[in-house]
């Protein structure tokens, strides 16, 4: 997506480790026009898939969910990283480790929002290795939920976590790829 490659380029930062800071219009002052664009682009790839629920983890993927959900009229459920007062057969668990900030949360989802009778899109902001969109995979399986798609906004294509999801079986709509990151923070895309 050109726009969306456009705005990484003049407003994404670079930091040591190849972080892509991109909080001045992704996932923390959201630019609303990009992200609605953003969403079209992932309705018209997944118009015909049923989708009965949009889910994403808490809380950079929030924004980009709720856009794209108004496009799907569905609603959104998002993963929360603590844990509610609920007793655990109340809930679906399990692990993940932030790419970005190098910690290891349990996260939740109430069984009354996710079963068996859902089709699930995953949305969210960045996918590098993987991790976060792997951890909303398993809490769709978990509760029988079947997730026909992941939509991502940027994906670092060169760290393998799509490719590795496309291999468990799951289509992933990446909107902008990287295929590279140099050490002077050039940007490219694929």
């Amino acid at each position: 997506m050109k726009l969306l490659e456009e705005k990484i380029i003049n407003d994404a930062i670079v930091l040591p480790g190849e972080v892509l800071k991109v909080d001045s219009f992704l996932n923390h002052q959201i630019d609303t026009e990009l992200i609605s664009a953003c969403a079209s682009e992932w309705y018209e790839k997944f118009k015909d898939a049923g989708v009965t629920k949009i889910m994403t983890i808490e809380a950079s993927g929030i924004g980009l969910a709720c856009i794209a959900a108004t496009y799907f009229k569905v609603p959104v459920l998002f993963a929360k990283k603590s844990r509610s007062s609920a007793p655990s057969t109340e809930l679906h668990s399990t692990t993940v480790v932030s790419y970005t900030h190098g910690h290891t949360y349990d996260v939740v989802v109430s069984k009354k929002f996710l079963s068996p009778n859902d089709k699930v899109l995953i949305i969210d902001d960045l996918l590098a290795n993987g991790s976060a969109m792997k951890a909303l995979i398993s809490l769709c399986k978990k509760a029988g939920a079947d997730v026909v798609g992941c939509g991502v906004a940027i994906e670092k294509s060169y760290s393998g976590g799509g490719n590795e999801i496309r291999n468990m079986g799951y289509r992933v709509e990446s909107l902008a790829k990287i295929s590279n990151i140099s050490s002077d923070g050039k940007i490219e895309f694929c």
